[in-house]
């Protein structure tokens, strides 16, 4: 379980809460609190509608980030409490998959959405990310939507750690921003998709990222479909404003068949 230390009131580009994960809600909400800016939001995505832990001034937040830089220092930015556009859409597409009895693994995770959506349609859903905070909110929000039954977080770097054991589906949003990751995260793929004809991998991302070295090293050992996805939204002038995200189903090409006897 992850632990961390804070300052009360200064943010800071490393968690730094002083807390475990198996606290109870109002203990993890007060720690999220101490930190960030909070608030839950309903989000309503296919036939069911979740309260999710998000930052209300996200820009404010990161310009104390910056006012705290030295000569020298990077700023990272918080891209794990953003919900991703394509999240969303990934969120609606694996509620027509069929659930029951069959586990999910979400990777790059953030605050938890598409798990989450997952976990109320029915799988049993393992979320992971390497941010402590991002592990904090999704707690949080498995706890708050009352999802403790059937789904957990767990710390995962797909750069180099293993969990040890497979899943029938591997989820991943916009888990493809970085180049030097591609080769490492096809290899932490090919080692958690389950060994059965129907497990796959289902990832999802901006139409406009083309991630091509990616998919490039991905059809060696996987069989690749996709389809674009579109949804409009209202902008602040009233105008609707569409957005096309991409969903790749990638299927193992070596399938051990079962033992007979």
């Amino acid at each position: 379980m992850n632990t961390t230390r804070h300052t009360r009131g200064k943010p800071s580009q490393e968690s730094s809460l002083n807390i475990t994960l198996d606290a109870p809600l109002d203990e993890l909400l007060a720690a999220a609190k101490s930190r960030y800016e909070v608030a839950f939001e309903p989000v309503k995505i296919g036939g069911h509608t979740l309260e999710i832990l998000q930052l209300t001034n996200m820009g404010s937040y990161v310009e104390a980030l910056a006012a705290q830089l030295t000569p020298g220092d990077s700023l990272e930015l918080p891209f794990w409490a953003r919900i991703w556009r394509s999240s969303f859409l990934l969120s609606y597409f694996v509620q027509r998959l069929p659930a029951e009895g069959r586990s999910m693994l979400e990777i790059g995770a953030g605050v938890g959405l598409c798990g989450l959506f997952a976990a109320k349609h029915g799988f049993e859903v393992t979320l992971t990310d390497i941010h402590p905070d991002a592990l904090l909110f999704t707690q949080i929000n498995i706890l708050k939507n009352g999802l403790q039954e059937r789904a957990r977080v767990a710390s995962a770097d797909f750069t180099q750690d293993r969990l040890g054991r497979r899943f029938d589906i591997v989820l991943g949003s916009e888990v493809l921003y970085k180049e030097d990751t591609y080769r490492p995260l096809c290899k932490f793929l090919l080692d958690h998709v389950a060994d059965a004809p129907e497990a796959e991998i289902v990832l999802a991302k901006e139409f406009t990222r083309k991630a091509t070295k990616f998919f490039n090293l991905a059809e060696r050992e996987f069989n690749i479909k996709s389809q674009d996805i579109g949804y409009k939204s209202d902008t602040q002038a009233g105008d609707q404003e569409k957005h096309l995200c991409t969903i790749y189903r990638l299927s193992p090409k070596k399938i051990t068949p079962p033992r007979i006897g």
